[in-house]
């Protein structure tokens, strides 16, 4: 058995843990060195990339880590349930000490370990599917077009991350490789570079990846997966025309997607308004997200909707009859998020995660057509979702008051999905005087998380921290 020894820092136990489905190596951690073993009943990335079977085991191994633990898991530790701490989604009640309170108070730290587990699950799943990549490219045994799939899903994954980091720390570095060396002082590069190399990343993955999805589910990442985030990077971008573009793309993908008549089932496993969603674990195991919101009695012990976003529904309004549910004691209501309704097991999962939909699809086209002067346009788009609400339809005429029409609409349609309000409040750079009317610890430098301290310890090319850290 040959051990082989590395360098000693916290990057490379961080990028050098490949996914279990890809290597299947024993990683061992010690204070001077990280040892990793090859143990002869394993693969080796050799044979794995060999058959399509398990090179597509080793992809979709990220996929796992994708739901389990970093930015987009659905459990309390992910995106959906911070950031809603984090801005005015959610009241947190957890007892002191609780991981959710640092969110909720604005009062992170660039040593808090959600923010170093952000960064480095991000980071380790970047490294996944940039082995894959290479694996896949090395390969003389998988087809070109299972090549093509491979590495398109790869891309995309890899351009996903990213692009959340970015919009969560700033500068970050963009990790191309899997050189240790080159990884372990990689500088940062500006937003703009990100966003470019995104672009570029998912550009590639729509060329190479089908339009079909890879089986009867929307599991793997297809074109119209690849092409709904590049909309909404072009958005963030202020990209208008080319978001418009690739949201209309997507919508008029009419044999794949359309929008649920019926509210109640857009979260369902076979909703047709999913575009991405990632499988529970195991049969009959349904979604983190009910798991991690819905409580059964009150008060509460962890979180509820925030009197200020429930109060800001009208009662006509099918979402908050249908996404959120009412739990009482005595005189007193709280609510939770209640879009995924599935809190235990059943025969077979009825519910997915749903990472890409086709509501934000038609709230980004509202927004890039009114800020290209398309009022008319951004309007149809934006009384679809309303009326699929059980609204009637916008009163706002001149395009501020449709651009702060659709800030709202995405407010109703998107909360506890993914951070969506925290970035849209950054965005319309609102983010300051709404946040600091309902947050007694908001400050405007919350903006940006702070880059982790062992990070910067580690490779000083991450300095300086972020403001106000």
């Amino acid at each position: 058995m040959k051990t082989i020894k590395l360098t000693p820092t916290s990057k490379h136990r961080n990028w050098l843990v490949f996914p279990v489905a890809l290597v299947l190596l024993c990683i061992t951690s010690c204070d001077s060195f990280v040892e990793v073993e090859l143990p002869k009943s394993q693969l080796t990335t050799v044979t794995v990339f060999d058959e399509y079977a398990t090179a597509e085991g080793a992809l979709t191994d990220v996929y796992s880590k994708i739901r389990d633990q970093g930015l987009l898991t659905g459990t309390s530790a992910g995106l959906s349930y911070q950031l809603a701490n984090y801005t005015d989604e959610f009241t947190c009640y957890s007892a002191p000490g609780g991981p959710a309170l640092p969110f909720y108070f604005n009062t992170l730290l660039p040593a808090n370990t959600s923010i170093s587990s952000y960064w480095n699950s991000s980071y380790n799943q970047i490294f996944s599917a940039n082995a894959v990549m290479e694996g896949v490219q090395k390969s003389a045994k998988l087809s070109v077009k299972q090549k093509e799939q491979l590495t398109g899903e790869a891309l995309f994954i890899r351009a996903l991350l990213h692009f959340y980091l970015t919009n969560l720390y700033g500068e970050i570095p963009y990790i191309l490789t899997t050189d240790y060396q080159s990884n372990t002082t990689v500088k940062k590069n500006t937003v703009n570079e990100v966003y470019t190399q995104v672009i570029s990343d998912l550009d590639t993955a729509i060329n190479l990846l089908s339009q079909q999805y890879d089986g009867p589910e929307r599991i793997r990442p297809n074109q119209f997966v690849a092409k709904s985030l590049l909309a909404r990077v072009y958005l963030y971008d202020g990209a208008w025309a080319e978001a418009a573009n690739a949201s209309s793309a997507v919508l008029n993908a009419t044999n794949f997607y359309f929008l649920e008549n019926a509210i109640s089932t857009v979260f369902l496993k076979n909703s047709k308004e999913a575009i991405w969603q990632l499988q529970p674990a195991t049969a009959g195991k349904n979604t983190d997200e009910a798991a991690s919101f819905i409580f059964l009695s009150g008060p509460p012990t962890m979180v509820a909707l925030s009197d200020n976003l429930i109060n800001s529904f009208t009662s006509s309004d099918l979402r908050k009859s249908n996404w959120t549910k009412a739990v009482s004691k005595g005189s007193d209501i709280w609510h939770h998020p209640y879009k995924y309704k599935a809190f235990n097991p059943t025969a077979a999962s009825v519910e997915y995660s749903i990472v890409f939909r086709l509501s934000e699809q038609y709230l980004i086209r509202a927004e890039a057509r009114a800020q290209q002067g398309d009022l008319i346009g951004a309007k149809e788009d934006l009384n679809k979702i309303r009326k699929r609400a059980g609204l009637n339809e916008t009163t706002a005429v001149t395009q501020p008051e449709i651009l702060n029409a659709v800030l709202q609409e995405r407010r109703w349609e998107l909360f506890t999905e993914y951070g969506h309000r925290f970035f849209d409040l950054k965005r319309f750079g609102k983010i300051d005087s709404v946040l600091s009317a309902t947050k007694a610890g908001w400050n405007s430098t919350d903006v940006l998380f702070p880059l982790p301290q062992n990070e910067l310890s580690v490779n000083p090319n991450l300095r300086p921290q972020n403001n106000g850290y």
